[in-house]
């Protein structure tokens, strides 16, 4: 088990949906905070008012970074090294999303996507791993998606870091898990944050209807069972009732999801 009380957790996106749900959730668990985005300002206005609500834990550090960049990631270790805190549990949560056709999307908007969802987690998990490893004691969570699992039309790219992801986080926890490290992998359904009104492209874009209401899941829930999962040292989190799911039809009966994404398409492509 591990305790939350008095852990040093740094949180990438913290000005986001799950970002501000892991802030104010950890800070109710005594945790001490370094948050981080790209926003510094809306960084500071949202971490002020979970903390006007939230009397314990303690919010270490405000970082303004880009991660999409190596540079941004080097700079963000640097900033919390100069800190001269140890970081207990990184929490890889920054995350963009797009949808439309793979040949439609442009190429520097997917191109980043894959900057920020894989490329940077693995870049600071690389960073913060060392030291962890020097102490033999940390964790790393990344924060995946369903779409790990599984890659609807629309969604080739989007799912493409989701499942990179997937495999970056079981190849770090086979690594690192001889020197005391956890590594705990999130697969999260859609939830009712801001990445549901990601940019759209090209023609599966014009018929994209969204998700049903009753599909979208509650952030504070989602982030609840994620922070349990972490506290428990789990290797995987499924933290909705649609990620579990869809982890075992993935795993027991993928044709069936090959069905109905081919009943799906089709019906996409009868309405072009």
């Amino acid at each position: 088990m591990s305790n939350l009380h008095g852990a040093v957790v740094l949180i990438t996106g913290a000005a986001g949906g799950f970002g501000q749900e892991l802030t104010r959730q950890l800070l109710e668990s005594g945790s001490r905070l370094i948050l981080t985005d790209l926003d510094e300002t809306l960084l500071k206005e949202r971490a002020e008012a979970i903390q006007r609500e939230v009397k314990t834990g303690d919010i270490l550090a405000l970082l303004e970074i880009n991660i999409s960049e190596r540079d941004g990631c080097e700079t963000l270790y640097q900033q919390v090294k100069n800190l001269g805190i140890e970081i207990d549990i990184l929490i890889n949560n920054a995350g963009i999303g797009l949808f439309g056709r793979m040949d439609e999307v442009p190429a520097e908007k997917w191109e980043r996507l894959m900057q920020v969802n894989l490329l940077a987690p693995m870049r600071l998990s690389s960073l913060f791993a060392a030291d962890m490893i020097r102490r033999r004691q940390g964790h790393i969570v990344n924060i995946s998606s369903a779409a790990g699992w599984v890659a609807p039309a629309g969604m080739a790219h989007y799912a493409a870091s989701k499942f990179g992801l997937r495999g970056f986080s079981e190849g770090l926890l086979n690594e690192v898990k001889i020197y005391n490290v956890k590594v705990t992998a999130v697969y999260p359904f859609y939830s009712r944050t801001p990445i549901l009104q990601s940019e759209q492209y090209g023609t599966l874009a014009k018929e994209n209807q969204g998700l049903p209401e009753f599909l979208v899941t509650d952030p504070a829930k989602v982030m609840g069972e994620t922070i349990q999962g972490i506290i428990d040292n789990k290797p995987q989190v499924f933290p909705d009732g649609m990620a579990k799911i869809i982890s075992v039809i993935k795993r027991f009966f993928p044709q069936l999801l090959n069905w109905i994404f081919n009943r799906f398409n089709r019906k996409q492509i009868a309405n072009l």
